[in-house]
């Protein structure tokens, strides 16, 4: 099995308003990256669960969020693999833009 890729991000919002701002916030997200959809987004308590598509590959993860850090966890398969990078950085800044941002 591959190894997951992990992003935490920070934020001063409280559990409650940051869980109110990612539950509109993936879709948006992905609306504005034309290679990427959602195929499916489900909330279990403070975690979200999700299955995304990119390039014709499915990826599927999870968001945690805490009082004070959002980690996001993603399984990508093995094509997708090496852009991980590029997808560490692009979480990292969707999330933090969208945690700190005035809502």
């Amino acid at each position: 099995m591959t190894k997951p890729l992990v992003v935490s991000i920070p934020h001063s919002l409280g559990r409650e308003e940051a869980m109110r701002r990612l539950k509109t916030g993936l879709s948006r997200a992905a609306s504005s990256v034309p290679m990427l959809s959602v195929e499916e987004e489900r909330w279990e308590g403070n975690r979200m669960i999700f299955r995304v598509r990119a390039l014709g590959q499915g990826a599927a993860g999870h968001v945690d969020v805490a009082d004070d850090h959002v980690q996001v966890e993603v399984v990508l398969p093995w094509l997708l693999q090496r852009f991980a990078e590029a997808a560490q950085a692009a979480i990292r800044s969707r999330g933090q833009l969208l945690l700190t941002k005035k809502s």
